[in-house]
């Protein structure tokens, strides 16, 4: 029982350090989107440094095809929120990113309802201000999306190749938290056994010695 109590508090802290320890990671967007569908555009920029304190706005640029410059269409702060700058995307545009604090990592937005005209190169830009002890320093950081529309959705083999590793890597990580969950239980019931000896051993030690001082008295006395 006390090998099992062991065992759980065990893996309870395992999920518990897994869970406390995510990082960013900056995925890269999806540049396929179907026609009449929503579609979700990633812009993810890490700090280098997790510990330093920042800020950050967010704006989102966008050329068409045949088109030689890029327009502002979307802008995002904690302080103001979002504002629609064409009104190309007005009213089909959602924040998708940080939506906590002013420290933006993920810019990430939502398109509803694509149409072909979406179809073109996508430009976000970080304007982040790093706050040290006793200076700011600003960095601007830019992520470029070149976004397809397509009637209908395609697979490539990439995709298909993406999505098999990641079932393999999870089978994989399954199948070695339940050797390891083995392993560690079999190690404590093992610990557990041999304490049980320990203790059966010296408890009949001791009896054994109390024995033989009592028949020691019972010589004497006679």
């Amino acid at each position: 029982m006390a090998a099992l109590r062991v065992l759980l508090v065990f893996l309870l802290c395992t999920l518990f350090v897994c869970w406390c320890h995510g990082a960013c990671a900056e995925v890269d967007s999806d540049t396929e989107a179907v026609a009449g569908k929503g579609f979700t555009m990633r812009c993810i920029s890490c700090k280098r440094r997790s510990e330093v304190e920042g800020t950050a706005t967010v704006d989102w640029y966008f050329r068409a095809k045949g088109e030689s410059d890029f327009a502002p269409i979307y802008t995002y702060s904690s302080d103001e929120g979002p504002t629609i700058q064409d009104i190309r995307f007005e009213d089909r545009v959602d924040w998708n990113g940080t939506k906590r604090g002013s420290d933006i990592q993920d810019a990430s937005i939502y398109l509803f309802n694509v149409t072909f005209n979406d179809s073109g190169t996508y430009r976000c830009f970080f304007n982040r201000i790093l706050i040290y002890e006793n200076h700011e320093h600003t960095t601007i950081v830019s992520k470029v999306v070149h976004l397809t529309v397509v009637a209908k959705a395609t697979r490539g083999t990439a995709s298909i190749v993406s999505e098999v590793m990641m079932y393999v890597s999870i089978i994989g990580l399954q199948v070695w938290l339940l050797i390891e969950m083995i392993y560690c239980y079999r190690k404590i019931a093992a610990a557990g056994e041999e304490a049980l000896r320990e203790a059966a051993n010296a408890e009949y030690l001791a009896i054994a010695s109390e024995s033989k001082d009592n028949c020691a008295g019972v010589q004497v006395g006679e």
